[in-house]
């Protein structure tokens, strides 16, 4: 007995595609998953193929030989025009979310765009996004919806998001790999509000630090809430900054410089 592999967007298109192949029926198909496959984020990224494996009764295995169907025991089968065809039906069944990523904009901009409106429609409703590209990167901003839910605790949730959006739009890419796309992704100017509060936060803090000739922990920060702390301070030399810990969510201290001449011992 025989046996190939089939592959396929899910297990039932596998299995489609093998009757198409072998002319048989579902019910004279004997097959073994090798795989479910996986949808990936969103349907937008690292999707998997379903694999299957199937043994060829005699019949089958004479259809086989007949129509000289290209491949030797246990290869993968790619899909014929006829199984295509089968795809192409079955995706008016899909819901948004199975949408492949073929049908997405190749322009980063739009795809952006496209990526950030898919992950934002499964968090909330009503939200609308507007784009706009400069020469070092693009700016996604969401307007509408529940703001609370897409920025997070201390913005986490907006950061993984953005975080999403920048790795899907570089993976499918077509410049060169070296030219990484930067993208930004705002909540109804949340990251400007972000910005201006803990500029304002670390100047004091900083004050205090040389006054009281001690360092101050501002706790653990995202890479983004500490590099902006880092940019304010970075031009004040009575005191340095220094990330501690480790991790993604690391804490931030403002030491005073000791030979700051505005510091005092307690």
């Amino acid at each position: 007995m025989s046996s190939f592999e089939y592959e396929g967007k899910n297990v039932a298109k596998a299995v489609k595609l093998a009757c198409v192949k072998l002319n048989l029926t579902q019910d004279e198909i004997n097959y073994q998953v090798l795989s479910y496959g996986s949808r990936g984020i969103f349907g937008l990224a690292g999707a998997k193929k379903a694999r299957i494996l199937v043994d060829l009764p005699e019949k089958a295995e004479e259809t086989e030989n007949e129509s000289q169907v290209s491949g030797v025991a246990g290869q993968t089968v790619e899909y014929s025009d006829d199984a295509k065809v089968m795809e192409d039906q079955g995706a008016a069944d899909n819901g948004p979310g199975d949408q492949p990523i073929s049908e997405f904009p190749e322009n980063p901009l739009e795809l952006g765009r496209t990526v950030l409106q898919r992950i934002v429609g499964a968090i909330t409703a009503d939200a609308e996004i507007s784009a706009e590209a400069s020469s070092e990167r693009i700016f996604l901003n969401v307007s509408g919806g529940n703001a609370g839910k897409l920025i997070g605790k201390k913005g986490q949730t907006l950061e993984a998001i953005q975080s999403v959006v920048e790795k899907i739009v570089n993976r499918h890419n077509n410049h060169n790999n070296s030219d990484k796309i930067r993208v930004q992704v705002d909540v109804g100017g949340y990251l400007e509000t972000r910005k201006d509060n803990l500029e304002k936060l670390a100047m004091r803090l900083a004050d205090k630090s040389k006054r009281i000739s001690k360092p101050i922990s501002l706790g653990q920060m995202s890479a983004y809430d500490r590099r902006i702390v880092h940019l304010a301070l970075k031009d004040d030399p009575g005191v340095r900054t220094q990330s501690r810990g480790e991790g993604y969510m690391r804490k931030l201290v403002i030491f005073p410089n000791k030979n700051n001449p505005r510091s005092r011992a307690d």
